[in-house]
């Protein structure tokens, strides 16, 4: 080999090496629900469920969190209502600070007999409540994060829940039960704020703005017998940025199954509080892929490319869906939209797919 072959070699080798990816694949994280992703600046922030706190990671990069960097912004003292079970946080911003809502317990998802006597299917979940810790700061990586209080919700069963903004207003939406005790179904609830941790709504203004009708909001697929694990939560708010519609997207059936999937609300009134201004689309918008073992999929939030070009979902699914929750992992995909302006969500699957424009 000549001296000059060598070198050319070389170069290109390094020249490969050093090259950015143009495609990834899913899973982006190996294990981990329900994802909250944001972009901030020059940062992705990225949160999910982990059960025991909430854990703040950063990275440059839409599809690349293996060395992502990490911190914990809100670790519960034992022995508070909000002390286990700490499921999807979320974080926005808004008027200037950063606001962590999340749902948590006090005993391990696992309430005594006393109580759990009054339900009539089995409610594991009956002391769940919506909590909020906000933080300090114009960076929500610096910013200085305080426990704020717990988000009234009646005294009633609270999952999931997301700030939707309309207008002038804030309004919280989350999973409910019809009534403290009912263990099932899981429905959509909205209620008006004065602040990101104030219930200005009285318990008589609730309103449910939607709950599993259709055989695709059911576990079993379209259990017909009764309501126990027909699910609406995870909702999250889609405007599309072009005509302005908005849209909640949610998610249904059961969380551990591979029918899990989501809906689709699209607010066409005026007044997010009235039930009769959402129209709920009559199947579901993303589901299983069974030909990609793509199962389970569903709790997405919402992004965009580093050049804002591109809409893209951030989920959770399953490939092997009998090993239940423990199977999920963390996806992301780009969307579109049709041309009615409603979203246009891809088949669930794990590429390669192309980077995110400007990554």
């Amino acid at each position: 080999m000549t001296k000059n072959l060598a070198f050319a070699i070389l170069v290109a080798v390094g020249t490969c090496q050093h090259s950015p990816q143009t495609t990834f694949t899913n899973p982006i994280l190996d294990t981990g629900a329900d994802p909250w992703m944001f972009r901030h600046d020059d940062y992705y922030y990225l949160t999910y469920t982990n059960n025991v706190n909430v854990k703040l990671f950063r990275s440059k990069s839409l599809t690349q969190w293996s060395d992502a960097e990490s911190k914990t912004i809100f670790q519960p003292v034992p022995g508070m209502n909000y002390s286990t079970d700490i499921w999807a946080p979320e974080i926005h911003q808004i008027e200037g600070r950063w606001w962590v809502i999340f749902t948590a317990d006090p005993r391990n998802d696992s309430p005594p007999p006393e109580v759990e006597m009054w339900c009539e299917y089995s409610c594991p979940a009956v002391h769940h409540r919506m909590y909020v810790v906000v933080g300090m700061g114009n960076d929500p990586w610096t910013a200085q994060y305080q426990f704020q209080g717990q988000l009234e919700t009646y005294d009633q069963f609270a999952i999931d829940g997301t700030y939707f903004r309309h207008g002038d207003h804030l309004y919280h939406i989350y999973s409910c039960w019809y009534r403290k005790y009912d263990g099932w179904p899981a429905n959509l609830c909205i209620t008006k704020l004065s602040n990101p941790y104030t219930t200005a709504s009285r318990f008589s203004e609730r309103q449910i703005i939607s709950v599993p009708e259709y055989a695709w909001e059911k576990t079993p697929f379209g259990r017909a017998s009764n309501d126990r694990l027909s699910s609406n939560e995870g909702p999250q708010q889609l405007t599309n940025p072009t005509t302005g519609q908005e849209f909640l997207i949610y998610s249904a059936a059961r969380s551990d199954n591979r029918n899990y999937c989501l809906g689709q609300l699209e607010l066409v009134g005026e007044d997010p509080m009235n039930p009769s201004d959402w129209r709920k689309h009559p199947y579901p918008v993303f589901y299983q892929n069974p030909s990609e073992s793509a199962f389970g999929v569903g709790h997405a939030s919402f992004t965009t490319s580093p050049d804002g070009s591109e809409d893209w979902m951030v989920y959770h699914g399953m490939k092997d869906p009998t090993n239940g929750w423990s199977a999920r992992t963390i996806r992301a995909q780009k969307f579109d939209w049709n041309d009615d302006g409603t979203p246009n969500f891809p088949k669930p699957g794990y590429g390669p797919y192309q980077v995110p424009n400007g990554q």
